[in-house]
């Protein structure tokens, strides 16, 4: 015996759909940020104008004087700015922000979020046949 096919009520139809946008949109590619943290950093500094904390010279460039003032600079640059606290700080760490999880556990906690609430919205479905 086939159950009848009874047409989802749209808040099924909402929940499904912005559980797959959540899906997508959360979703971290190998090796690389999801678009919600590439949104977030991007979000923070759209005109590219806050500094970035600089990595440390390589070996051999401790010696270049030219180098080490560049760096400098940018440090004292972003050292300041982060001691003004507030939302520059918080803008200074969310521009660098990673996704809080590794790609796989992330990608794990989407598939159960998918997977529960396709149930849970044919359970539903179910009941009211």
């Amino acid at each position: 015996m086939s159950l009848p096919l009874i047409p989802p009520k749209p808040w099924q139809w909402w929940s499904l759909l912005l559980t797959a946008l959540a899906i997508v949109v959360l979703w971290p590619p190998p090796g690389d940020r999801s678009l919600a943290t590439k949104f977030v950093n991007w979000a923070v500094d759209p005109l590219n104008q806050l500094p970035m904390l600089p990595e440390q010279l390589p070996l051999g460039q401790g010696d270049d004087l030219q180098a080490v003032n560049e760096r400098d600079a940018l440090v004292q640059r972003y050292d300041a700015l982060y001691l003004e606290g507030g939302w520059i700080r918080k803008r200074l760490e969310l521009k660098v922000a990673r996704d809080p999880f590794p790609a796989t556990t992330t990608r794990q906690l989407l598939m159960v979020a998918g997977v529960i609430t396709a149930l849970v919205a044919w359970r539903v479905a179910v009941r009211r046949a």
